[in-house]
């Protein structure tokens, strides 16, 4: 049975968002890049981040920053 990071991980090539959303993660996470999807994905990959399905959602805790994706 794959646990909710490996199947998160497996399916991290379709992580996406829109410009409005961009910009909300950018000021939500005092983010100063413009790759903010390339940044999910690696605080995502790091072995310290704690990642938990719930529903329709994962919710991922990496290094103080709470990141939500919608399946």
């Amino acid at each position: 049975m794959v646990n909710d990071k490996s199947e998160l991980i497996l399916n991290l090539n379709k992580l996406h968002t829109t410009d409005l959303g961009r910009e909300r993660i950018k000021r939500n996470l005092c983010l100063d890049i413009d790759d903010v999807i390339s940044w999910c994905r690696k605080k995502i990959e790091e072995t310290n981040s704690i990642v938990i399905r719930q529903g329709k959602n994962w919710y991922i805790d990496a290094d103080g920053c709470k990141i939500t994706v919608n399946a």
